[in-house]
C-alpha cells in the first residue's frame, strides 16, 4: 500500500510540474523513482518514459482545447526526429552501466538548471 501512495504522490507532482513547466519525466520522474520507490536508473528511466505518454497526452488534450497554444508543425517534426532517436538511444540506454546513465543524468541536470538560472 505504501508503493501505492508514494506513486500517488509522485505522479501528482510529477502532473502539476509537467503541466506548469513542461518537465515532470526525467526532472521528477526518473530521481523520485529511485529515491522513493528504490528503481535502478536503467527501470527509472524506461518507466518515466512510459508514464510521459499518459502525461503528454492528457495535458495535450487539454491544451489544445484552450486554442492556438501548440505549434502542431514544430509537433510533428520534432516529434519524428525526437522517435527515432528515442528508439535508438534506448538501445544506448540498456547498454549503459546505471551508474554511468546516473551520472549522465546527473550531469545533463546540472549544465541545464545552471543555464536556465544564468540566462533565465
Amino acid at each position: 500500500m505504501k508503493i501505492v501512495i508514494l506513486s500517488i504522490l509522485i505522479g501528482l507532482t510529477a502532473g502539476l510540474l509537467g503541466a506548469l513547466c513542461g518537465v515532470g519525466g526525467g526532472i521528477v520522474l526518473v530521481p523520485a523513482f529511485v529515491t522513493f520507490l528504490g528503481f535502478e536508473q536503467k527501470q527509472a528511466v524506461a518507466t518515466s518514459l512510459a508514464v510521459i505518454i499518459v502525461t503528454a497526452l492528457a495535458a495535450t488534450v487539454n491544451n489544445a482545447r484552450s486554442g492556438n497554444l501548440i505549434d502542431w508543425k514544430i509537433v510533428v517534426a520534432v516529434g519524428a526526429a525526437s522517435a527515432l532517436t528515442a528508439w535508438f538511444g534506448s538501445d544506448l540506454m540498456r547498454s549503459l552501466s546505471n551508474q554511468m546513465l546516473t551520472r549522465t543524468f546527473g550531469v545533463v541536470l546540472v549544465v541545464f538548471g545552471l543555464r536556465m538560472l544564468i540566462k533565465g
